[in-house]
């Protein structure tokens, strides 16, 4: 099995945060966002990701370098593959073609999920879905009765499903999807301007290859802050043994409500942390209140009470209450 891993955008409704860390970088429950998306495809797939592939911009050395420890830990090989100009979905999954052979996952680095369904490798194609209130914000599958893929719509004015497609595909064929990739850039097949990974799907449907949704039970986004506090408090609460036991790390001037996400060499003095706080290595916290937020690496906190709130690395806050969105290097005093 291979992972293929477009992640090359901006990030622009991130930033401050994404400023100086690519999005999918970003920490939620104590690792990075592209970090849990790929520890979860490993659990659905239920075998070893031989190779992953991630499509970034030109991040620099030091992020590459953490992308491929994360695919190492997983067993991985991890490559690194560039998209220098942004010309769509389909396009950002070609500049990895190396990677397209045999068993194939595509998944975008902004959204994690939890479910309990195992991958079926015996469809050409399964499209990762999760029923949504307002479809008409979302590309939509439709099903027939044998649970077959006969439609993808994309923000449908008019009902036709409500299980929204969150970005997740596997492919039986790597190979297949490479060819389908370079067909609509030879004939420059384009939808809004760019190449579409939907486009490709829409040919192999009609050359007869059968997709079929794998409903997720949560779909997080992780698109804006506020959603992806949101993400953090859910990760937590979704795997919270893996958070348990942390309050014994602090004195009795420390209380802590579970589950937080605690780094290492953090100290707190008179605080009263969580529930759903995750707090980065090495960043210190004195006479403060935190709730529901995300606190990264390195920063230097003092009298400050907050919650929905996330807070980037190398901050320093003295005095201040409310509900925050600061970039990394920030100084309030």
């Amino acid at each position: 099995m291979r992972l293929i891993i477009p992640m090359a955008g901006m990030g622009k409704r991130m930033r401050p945060h994404t400023l100086t860390t690519p999005k999918p970088l970003l920490k939620v429950a104590g690792k990075s966002i592209v970090h849990w998306l790929i520890e979860d495809i490993a659990a659905v797939c239920g075998e070893t990701i031989e190779e992953i592939g991630f499509v970034v911009g030109h991040f620099g050395e030091e992020t590459e370098k953490e992308l491929i420890s994360i695919a190492e830990s997983v067993g991985a090989q991890g490559k690194i593959f560039y998209q220098d100009k942004a010309e769509g979905t389909g396009h950002a999954i070609l500049c990895a073609r190396e990677c397209l052979k045999g068993d194939v996952i595509v998944a975008f680095a902004d959204t994690l999920f939890r479910t309990k369904f195992n991958l079926d490798k015996t469809k050409d194609g399964v499209i990762w879905v999760h029923k949504v209130e307002n479809p008409s914000s979302f590309g939509v599958v439709k099903y027939n009765s044998d649970n077959i893929i006969t439609d993808f719509v994309e923000k449908p004015q008019e009902f036709v499903s409500d299980l929204a497609i969150i970005g997740i595909y596997y492919f039986q064929s790597g190979e297949t999807l490479e060819s389908e990739l370079q067909y609509l850039i030879d004939n420059d097949i384009k939808e809004k301007g760019e190449y579409q990974l939907t486009n490709a799907m829409e040919n192999m449907k009609n050359k007869g290859m059968l997709f079929v949704p794998g409903a997720v039970d949560e779909w997080l986004d992780c698109g804006n802050y506020s959603a992806t506090v949101y993400t953090n408090q859910r990760v937590l609460a979704n795997k919270s043994t893996q958070f348990e036991g942390v309050a014994k790390r602090f004195g009795n001037d420390v209380v802590i409500h579970e589950p937080c996400f605690i780094g290492e060499g953090v100290e707190l003095k008179n605080c009263e942390i969580g529930p759903f706080v995750s707090i980065g290595n090495n960043s210190k916290l004195e006479n403060c209140v935190i709730r529901n937020s995300i606190i990264q690496e390195s920063c230097d906190i003092k009298e400050f009470e907050c919650e929905n709130s996330m807070i980037g690395n190398h901050v320093c806050l003295n005095g201040k209450t409310k509900e925050y969105s600061l970039g990394d290097y920030s100084v309030l005093a």
